[in-house]
């Protein structure tokens, strides 16, 4: 169900008829636009198709002699090849033409500087054999007689004006051959057949091809170029030949003979000789290539008049007659007269009449000698421009201070000249835009219009170097490089791209030792570079991140069995590290107290690295009763004996007594009790068994 607002106007609107019509017209425009899109994609897929082919080509059939290429330049150069006997050496010129032909991108057409592409049709030129479009060649000299034709001629159409080179392809139905797969580029397929330069009167022999035909392939029986020897068979490109003897000829000089080995002309004669001049005054030494020469010397003779001598500078021959004895005119020339050529011609008093250098007025004085003088009259003027009159004198010429507006030539400046007539010089200025190779500027003048390609060819090489491609400048960005049959540095052939990573070991003798680096080659790997830091996003990094650098050997790791400082075991040990080492354990080594061992790691004795001194308090057995701790330090031997003072009491209680530790521990039993003894009175009384008493000293019975 359609929309209210569609029924409504249907009521309303166009007819059936109009609107079928209509309907009609948009399905036809419909069609047409399908029919344009798809001749614009099929363009595209046939354009794509040829780069394509033209890829392939470059990647697996240019440096190959058994690929497709390879036949299609034999079969183009067969019958020169037959002639030559497989001599190929007259066909580099002519072969680097036609190989350029299956090369992707390096033919450039001169008109609207694109690719010429195989497919297209091309016009030759036969100076300078460069290829273009067949439209833009057409185009061009279509334009250029236009212009020819409005800037010369008012009856434009009705005069053939000539066009510098050949114009057969201004004929629309010049020849265009189909492209064939198995024929060069661009080529019809037959025998080229054009003549010969320098002419010999034979033709090109090859296929037809572009660029210069080679030198004549055939054999000729010709003579020397002194012509005393016999006729030898010679290749007709290079039928010149010397016989090496002497020439003999007598030059023009008419004195000496020619010395030179056979040659073609004689050259003039290198010897100098005793010549006169042209008058005979004068001698002098000059070469015999050039006889006639003048003394500077006037004359001098009496000339046929009898009154006046030639004043013609060192002649030969009978002196020209007397400028004076022939019939003359007044200074203006009004007046003729046939005086003596003593008499000089006086003024005829008449007005001169000679025009001035104005070249519009007369000179008005009376005729006299000498060149007359420059206009003065007054005139309106009108300047160069056309836009200014004045009056000012005639010999003036008048130039206004208005300035061009118009752009020249090259529509990019302005000409700015002072009272420009209108035909604006070219522009003085030199172009200076970038050309299409983005490598170099335009060195021509400033001018409307594309620029030429660049003039400049660059070389494109293979990795090694060996192998080198010419092709124009800019084209290297997206040329391949040659294939290269040559080996690289290392042993395979040439490749494109960095070779890859070797894979020997590097066995160099490694420093310190006698033993060689086992790891693989490093000479060239890649490693981070280190890069400034950059200011902001905005900076472009000036170094590459990743750079191929040769790195050092690494430390050796052969094993070395090695005894560590404290000689507790033997352990294999990197070759880099020779040397005892510490193996962690403590040291062991009796110290100089002799009671203790180094407790130390595993370390290495000298005179300045010893051993640890014991530092701790000596703890050997004291003697018996002896209750104090050696004084000393951790020591070898005894002890020494014990110097503390021992306090005690008597034995009969009374005093306190200090003895020395050592007496007392190392006396027997009477010596103890005379050591405890006060020597006071003892306080008791022994009474013996008789009942007596007697007074003792201190004893151990008053205990």
């Amino acid at each position: 169900m359609e929309p209210a607002w569609r029924q409504q106007g249907r009521g309303r609107g166009r007819s059936s008829q109009e609107a079928a019509s209509v309907q009609s017209k948009f399905e036809e425009i419909r069609k047409s636009n399908q029919a344009a899109a798809q001749r614009l994609v099929e363009s595209q897929l046939s354009s794509s198709s040829d780069e394509e082919d033209d890829d392939d080509l470059d990647d697996g059939e240019i440096d190959h002699k058994g690929g497709k290429t390879g036949k299609i330049l034999a079969s183009t150069f067969t019958t020169y090849t037959n002639q030559t006997g497989g001599d190929a050496a007259g066909l580099a010129r002519t072969g680097q033409y036609v190989s350029d032909l299956f090369q992707s991108g390096a033919l450039t057409c001169l008109i609207c500087i694109a690719s010429v592409k195989r497919t297209q049709p091309v016009w030759s030129c036969s100076s300078c054999f460069s290829l273009f479009h067949l439209p833009c060649i057409q185009k061009w000299a279509r334009d250029s007689v236009f212009l020819v034709s409005s800037v010369t001629d008012e009856d434009f159409g009705q005069k053939q004006h000539p066009w510098p080179w050949q114009t057969s392809f201004l004929d629309s139905d010049c020849e265009d051959p189909p492209a064939d797969p198995w024929l060069a580029p661009h080529s019809c397929g037959s025998v080229c057949q054009k003549e010969l330069k320098p002419s010999c009167g034979h033709t090109c022999l090859l296929l037809c091809h572009p660029g210069p035909c080679p030198p004549c392939p055939k054999m000729v029986s010709v003579s020397c170029m002194c012509s005393k020897a016999k006729p030898l068979p010679r290749r007709c490109s290079n039928k010149a030949w010397s016989c090496q003897q002497q020439c003999g000829k007598l030059l023009p000089c008419k004195q000496h003979s020619c010395t030179r080995p056979c040659h073609t002309e004689c050259s003039p004669c290198p010897r100098v000789s005793v010549q006169k001049c042209v008058c005979g005054r004068e001698k002098a030494e000059r070469p015999c290539a050039s006889p006639q020469w003048n003394c500077q010397q006037v004359c001098g003779s009496l000339l046929s008049c009898g009154n006046h001598t030639c004043e013609v500078v060192c002649h030969d021959g009978v002196c020209p007659p007397c400028p004076r004895s022939v019939s003359r005119t007044c200074p203006c020339g009004k007046t003729k007269s046939s005086l003596p050529c003593t008499e000089e011609v006086s003024p005829c008093g008449d007005t001169c009449d000679r025009p001035l250098s104005c070249g519009e007025h007369t000179c008005s004085m009376r005729c006299h000698r000498g060149s007359c003088e420059t206009c003065r009259q007054e005139v309106e003027k009108e300047c160069r421009c056309g836009k200014y009159r004045k009056r000012m004198p005639c010999h003036k010429e008048y130039l206004c201070d208005s300035k061009c507006p118009k752009t020249r030539s090259c529509q990019r400046h302005q000409c700015r000249r002072k009272c420009c007539p209108g035909n604006c010089p070219p522009c003085d200025q030199s172009c200076g835009r970038t050309l299409g190779c983005r490598n170099h500027k335009c060195p021509s003048g400033c001018h409307q219009g594309s620029c030429y390609p660049c003039p400049e060819s660059v070389e494109v090489r293979c990795t090694c170097g060996s192998t080198v491609l010419v092709i124009p400048c800019g084209r290297e960005r997206t040329t391949k490089p040659p294939r290269c049959k040559e080996s690289c540095r290392e042993p395979h052939r040439c490749h494109p791209g960095p070779c890859p990573p070797c894979r020997q070991t590097c066995l160099l003798a490694l420093p310190g030792c006698s033993h060689t680096c086992p790891q693989p080659c490093h000479d060239l790997v890649l490693v981070k570079s280190q890069q400034v830091q950059l200011a902001g996003p905005w900076e472009q990094p000036t170094e590459p991140a990743f750079v191929k650098k040769a790195l050092p050997c690494p430390p050796c790791q052969v094993p070395i069995p090695t005894t560590c400082f404290g000689e507790h075991e033997v352990s294999p040990v990197p070759c880099h590290r020779q040397g005892r080492f510490s193996c962690g354990r403590p040291c062991g080594r009796p110290l100089t107290c002799g009671n203790h061992d180094c407790s130390r790691e595993c370390h290495l004795v000298t005179n300045g690295n010893k051993c640890e001194v014991c530092e701790e308090s000596c703890s050997k057995p004291r003697p018996a009763g002896c209750p104090h701790s050696c004084p000393l330090p951790c020591h070898p031997g005894d002890c020494p004996r014990c110097s503390q003072m021992i306090r005690q009491r008597c034995h009969c209680k009374i005093s306190m007594l200090y003895v020395e530790c050592t007496k007392l521990t190392s006396a027997d039993e009477q010596t103890k009790v005379e050591l405890g003894s006060c020597n006071n009175q003892c306080p008791k009384e022994v009474r013996t068994v008789d009942m007596q008493t007697f007074t003792l000293k201190c004893c151990l019975q008053g205990q």
